[in-house]
């Protein structure tokens, strides 16, 4: 899946920074190792990775479909593939995006629905980041 960084456009595989205002440890953590390896793995000028890593960015760019929702099919994708990483991602980027608590459960819904139950423990742990995020944002209930 794909990387976002503060500041920088929202699928930049290279920015780095400082934690952001609220953001949560765990939060924090996830984006700095992302952002150093990304950067690591970007620095081998490895003409797939780059590529790939650039078309990556690129597939989420407003297009017929916008940003926001390119980000819900991401956290759809990534809940049926069951990957905690890409997960996180994304439910980050939609809340950078303006995304709703009520779409972002209907969208896990269908992430549940089309995985299965095994979906289940991650999306306890996309609701628990997706309360870390509602947090930062000062939406929390």
């Amino acid at each position: 899946m794909s990387d976002s960084t503060a500041g920088g456009p929202p699928h930049d595989h290279t920015a780095s920074g400082g934690n952001l205002p609220g953001e949560s440890n765990a939060l924090a953590e996830f984006r700095q190792y992302r952002e150093k390896m990304n950067t690591r793995i970007l620095g081998e000028n490895n003409l797939v990775m780059n590529r790939f890593f650039n078309l990556d960015g690129r597939a989420y760019e407003n297009g017929a479909l916008d940003v926001k929702t390119k980000e819900l099919l991401g956290l759809v994708a990534s809940l049926v593939l069951r990957c905690d990483d890409c997960i996180t991602y994304h439910i980050v980027r939609c809340a950078e995006e303006g995304v709703t608590k009520d779409e972002v459960f209907e969208t896990m819904s269908i992430g549940l629905i089309v995985g299965g139950s095994i979906v289940i423990p991650h999306l306890r742990r996309a609701v628990d980041r997706w309360d870390e995020c509602e947090k930062m944002r000062g939406t929390a209930q």
